[in-house]
């Protein structure tokens, strides 16, 4: 946990009002969190840090990028990272960080990590899906995408059902199960 002592803050010696930090987030960040979901990361982080006579606003902006395997095929790929997150630091009897975009720290604190906010702004700024971009334009040449094209069901093999409904040959193959008992 050493190496996130790089993202304490001391705001009690800051004067009021902006302030800037920049940070590089590389693979190494996120092993402190035990996040192995990112093959490389090469993540800028800049900070803009407003202290304000009784609160203080942080504004973290994310840009680079991410090296992800593809959902899809497993292939790894270069994923963009924009992303931003506006948080307000106020002062109460404790600490609180129940609501997402506010932090209540007790009064006696003089420090503020950042590292767990960075963390959480750049995995959320990744989609939930990952496709690599040679999927969508047809471009990626993988024995994964082969093979699902091989088992995918053709147009000619779909018969219609008497209701109107199309019928994949696969399920009549289901059916028989029940009809060899």
């Amino acid at each position: 946990m050493k190496k996130l002592e790089a993202f304490t803050i001391p705001f009690v010696g800051l004067k009021q009002g902006k302030h800037t930090f920049d940070y590089q987030i590389d693979k190494e960040f996120f092993e402190h969190f035990e996040y192995d979901e990112f093959n490389s990361v090469d993540v800028k982080i800049d900070l803009l840090f407003d202290k304000k006579p009784s609160m203080m606003e942080l504004t973290f902006k994310a840009s680079g990028m991410v090296n992800v395997n593809c959902d899809l095929t497993n292939e790894p790929y270069d994923q963009p990272v924009d992303g931003e997150l506006i948080m307000v630091v106020k002062f109460g009897d404790e600490f609180n960080d129940d609501n997402e975009d506010l932090l209540i720290l007790p009064h006696s604190e003089y420090q503020l990590n950042v590292a767990q906010y960075i963390y959480e702004l750049i995995v959320l700024s990744v989609p939930l899906k990952r496709v690599h971009p040679g999927v969508i334009d047809g471009s990626l040449k993988s024995e994964v995408l082969e093979k699902l094209e091989e088992l995918s069901p053709k147009v000619a093999d779909i018969k219609e059902h008497e209701n109107g409904e199309d019928i994949d040959p696969r399920w009549n193959k289901l059916k028989n199960l029940l009809n060899d008992k």
